[in-house]
């Protein structure tokens, strides 16, 4: 086993991997930019070095400063995290050249499967249903608007050099293509660095299913069931769920035997995620693979006892899997939501500014990672991710229950957050049912009702704050008491904090 290791990455993920090192007796490196020099990660590691570089995102990107700190650290093996450099080909690639461990897949594998195209084409040949499209890059408009006409309207415009919904446009008529292939090449362009596209049958209202698989160096490959991540804004996850509501246990026994398939075909090692779309007639199709360590990992922990990151750490030191196929069980129900820095109200617009206060929930069933504390400046520069708050219950309707405590009791005062959103989410009927799908968002989700949710609120709080201003413009003299109590002055101003104001 490595005795120190060093963390690439920053936030609530830094800080979960941190805390699995610890468990296993290892020591942590945390690498930071001036601007995180408060944030909790850099004090969780036992070792933090300053990275130096014109902007904050280019020192988490720099591939050659990074591993002269894990060199003169002592740190025998760099965990990426996600985001940055976790899928960068290059990055694992110096790792294993400086002798260094890289808790991750191999270079090839995170080029073949990141490369869109190309990993369409592997998994077509490996048997893996995957949708109608191109297998081929697209830099012509002439030739997409050849193959648009031959699949059939809509059609779905991707990057082939990367996702997060980056280079993504949804096309229903030939005269939208041209705008839309030029808006996808740009954004794609300035993403990737690579303005290449395909194209792909647009599969109308599907859910979004991912499987989690892991392998060992051994040869040893086994997958945890699957998520549902189908709650998605501007093509990006918001609340994930494991297990999903659709699948059957024959369906899963297949679907992770495809996974399992598409990991074999590319030499897949570590923890790696099958990605599914899931239509209404029960066919699904690949859509592509993340080598690395999901945001959403968290739900696959709670519903199958196994700790992934301590795994990955365990794998790439050599260990077999501490586990077998047949040793995987579901036991209840897990829920995340991804706790942003954003307004629901304005569109889901990013917020910054000082956390003046923070108070996290608890109880029975909650989980907790984040990244952030009372003080936390969030600023411009970073993905608006604060935390992930997860609930486990015997069941969905459980699951659904404590997080909507949860929700509830959640406190962060300085910051529009994604929370109001995700509580209306927890009450809405069709989310309460599973009858939701990728366009739950936009064509089901009632932002009438969050405005509601917020105006009742508003109300409230004025009525506490008038209530408490006319106890103490009436009062005959200050209070005092030789007795310790809570004011009604001291109450109102209780509820107000309470309330985010």
């Amino acid at each position: 086993m490595f005795k120190k290791i060093l963390v690439a990455n920053r936030g609530e993920i830094a800080v979960r991997i941190i805390r699995a090192a610890k468990e296993l007796g290892m020591a942590s490196v945390a690498v930071y930019h001036e601007v995180d020099k408060e944030m909790p990660f850099v004090h969780y590691a036992e070792y933090a070095y300053k990275l130096e570089s014109e902007t904050p995102k280019a020192g988490y990107l720099d591939i050659r400063q990074i591993i002269d700190i894990a060199k003169k650290s002592g740190a025998e093996a760099i965990h990426p995290g996600y985001g940055f450099l976790s899928e960068n080909a290059n990055f694992s690639q110096a790792c294993e050249d400086a002798g260094i461990k890289f808790i991750g897949p191999k270079a090839h594998a995170i080029e073949v499967m990141g490369n869109k195209t190309r990993a369409r084409e592997l998994m077509s040949n490996a048997g893996v249903p995957i949708v109608p499209g191109t297998k081929e890059k697209i830099t012509d408009i002439e030739k997409a608007k050849k193959i648009a006409k031959e699949l059939g309207y809509p059609v779905l415009l991707k990057a082939a050099a990367g996702g997060g919904g980056k280079g993504m446009r949804k096309v229903f008529a030939e005269k939208e293509l041209s705008e839309s292939f030029d808006a996808a090449q740009r954004e794609s362009l300035k993403a990737f660095g690579d303005d290449s596209i395909y194209l792909e049958k647009f599969i109308e209202n599907p859910k979004h299913i991912e499987f989690q698989i892991i392998a060992d160096e051994h040869g040893n490959y086994v997958h945890l069931g699957e998520r549902d991540c189908s709650v998605q804004r501007r093509h990006q996850k918001v609340i994930e769920e494991a297990p999903s509501t659709v699948l059957d246990a024959g369906l899963r026994q297949e679907m992770g035997e495809v996974a399992i398939n598409a990991a074999k075909a590319c030499g897949y090692v570590n923890a790696g995620t099958i990605e599914f779309l899931f239509d209404k007639n029960r066919n699904f199709y690949f859509l592509e693979m993340n080598t690395r360590l999901q945001v959403e990992h968290p739900v696959t922990e709670r519903i199958t006892g196994i700790d992934l990151a301590k795994e990955q750490i365990c794998i790439a030191s050599g260990k077999p899997l501490s586990f077998k196929q047949e040793d995987i069980s579901i036991r209840g129900h897990s829920i995340e939501c991804r706790i942003y820095a954003e307004d629901p109200f304005n569109n889901f617009l990013p917020d910054t500014g000082r956390i003046k206060y923070l108070r996290e929930p608890g109880g029975k069933g909650v989980r907790i990672d984040s990244g952030v504390e009372t003080g936390s400046e969030i600023g411009i520069y970073f993905d608006s991710l604060l935390a992930k708050l997860v609930s486990l219950g015997k069941n969905r309707h459980e699951a659904i229950t404590r997080m909507e405590r949860a929700l509830e009791h959640y406190r962060i005062i300085g910051l529009k957050t994604t929370i109001p959103f995700e509580l209306a989410v927890m009450r809405h009927p069709e989310f309460r049912n599973g009858y939701f799908d990728t366009g739950f968002i936009e064509n089901s989700f009632d932002f009438d009702l969050l405005k509601k949710m917020k105006s009742k609120n508003e109300e409230l709080i004025a009525a506490i704050a008038a209530y408490g201003y006319r106890m103490l413009s009436t009062a005959k003299a200050p209070f005092t008491n030789p007795k310790p109590h809570r004011s009604n002055w001291k109450q109102a101003g209780l509820v107000l904090r309470m309330k985010g104001k």
